[in-house]
């Protein structure tokens, strides 16, 4: 186990109704007037949104509303929502929303504290020291925004989507209702699901050996997720299921399954190439779900690199698969990974998910300019399991056209 630095200073309020005390807890830590920034409507056909302003107003916390987040945010949002805190002195940034919003919110809460423009941060000119508190209503499981020291942000000027990491940022108090998801679509539910397991397996795959107690809270999390999925496709309102994905995506990115993985004790474990990879494909298409898009790539890195430790995939199998090779040689071997990395790819697919590159809606051709934001952000190797260059990249992606399932002929690709 190596060195590590665990914090995850968020207060999570949990359970039914609980976005009703946001007023009362916002009024006790003497904040007076708090932006609120959603998506695109559905928090208003819910009723969710009225809620959590009638909490507002019967605590005295004035409020001003900041609407219309897309998925993947666009730097021109933050910069609209750092104008209006500024010109209007709120002192609570206060999302209501998936990762979209909530990161979208973040980058408000410390952009407005920049004397620069809110992109410094995400090219490597300036670093989060300082930010506006925020209180977060979480309504799609799926990125952990609700608790991590993380947060991307596109730019479609430049056709880029980047991340930027600060313990300031992490929500002061978290809001979490599983009721809120029962009305969720079960394509941004399955993306959600993936998206949590991808994060789970980035630190899983972070080029240090076995971290048991790590381990096992991980392929937990991983058998809960797996299990949950299937119920709430099947009944989106099993209350105890939708609780389970709700909790397991706040545990899946708030670090705890990674502590003892890292290479620097303060930093994060792994070297997310799969999160890496894909960001290029929704940052070239913005249609892209980002849960979809590492339903294709995630399991495409794992074929690709998963000899550079055998071993490492051979625990990973045996955990949360129960796979485990007949013999020693190294035909077991792959047939026992292999086997482990079709179980996934094969839930993934169950719920929904895309397969290839193509269901994308990518081409073989379109790879260039993915290669090319690919390279500006990463530089010309990136990663921790396997370092990857720009060919390995491409190899990669290239392969993602294939249904692994076929040949991998002509035939196949079309």
């Amino acid at each position: 186990m190596n060195n590590f630095t665990y914090y995850s200073p968020t207060e999570f309020v949990f359970g039914r109704g609980v976005e009703e005390g946001i007023g009362k807890r916002a009024a006790e830590k003497g904040f007076q007037r708090a932006l609120i920034v959603y998506g695109k409507g559905s928090v208003v056909r819910s009723g969710l949104l009225d809620r959590v302003k009638a909490s507002l107003d019967a605590a005295g916390v004035a409020h001003v509303e900041f609407a219309g987040i897309r998925p993947n945010p666009e730097v021109e949002s933050v910069r609209e929502g750092i104008r209006i805190v500024r010109e209007k002195g709120i002192d609570l940034i206060l999302p209501i929303g998936g990762g979209s919003v909530i990161d979208c919110a973040k980058a408000v809460a410390f952009g407005a504290l920049h004397d620069g423009d809110v992109w410094d941060f995400f090219c490597g000119k300036a670093q989060v020291t300082q930010a506006l508190p925020i209180f977060c209503v979480l309504t799609i499981p799926a990125a952990g925004s609700e608790a991590s020291s993380s947060c991307v942000i596109s730019n479609d000027e430049i056709h880029a989507k980047r991340g930027t990491n600060g313990d300031a940022f992490r929500p002061m108090v978290a809001f979490m209702n599983p009721e809120i998801t029962f009305s969720l679509p079960a394509y941004q539910t399955a993306a959600g699901v993936t998206d949590m397991i991808a994060h789970i397996c980035e630190r899983w795959f972070s080029g240090v050996g076995a971290v048991r107690v790590t381990d096992n809270i991980a392929a937990g999390l991983i058998r809960t997720l797996m299990a949950a999925a299937p119920c709430v496709l099947d009944n989106p309102e099993d209350y105890d299921a939708r609780a389970d994905i709700m909790w397991a995506g706040m545990l899946a990115h708030n670090d705890i399954a990674g502590c003892g993985r890292a290479l620097n004790p303060t930093g994060r474990a792994g070297g997310w190439e799969s999160h890496g990879l894909e960001h290029e494909l929704s940052a070239f298409d913005t249609s892209i779900t980002h849960g979809a898009g590492l339903a294709v790539v995630m399991p495409a890195w794992m074929r690709y690199v998963w000899r550079e430790d055998p071993s490492r995939f051979l625990q990973f199998a045996l955990d949360v698969f129960d796979i485990e090779p007949i013999d020693d040689t190294d035909e077991a071997v792959e047939d026992a990974v292999t086997a482990a990395i079709d179980e996934l790819q094969a839930f993934f697919v169950d719920m929904g998910m895309p397969k290839t590159m193509g269901e994308l809606g990518l081409r073989v051709e379109d790879l260039d300019a993915v290669i090319e934001t690919l390279h500006a952000t990463k530089g010309d190797v990136f990663g921790a399991f396997k370092p990857l260059t720009m060919d390995d990249a491409r190899a990669i992606y290239e392969s993602a056209f294939n249904d692994p399932a076929l040949p991998c002929t002509e035939d196949a690709e079309e």
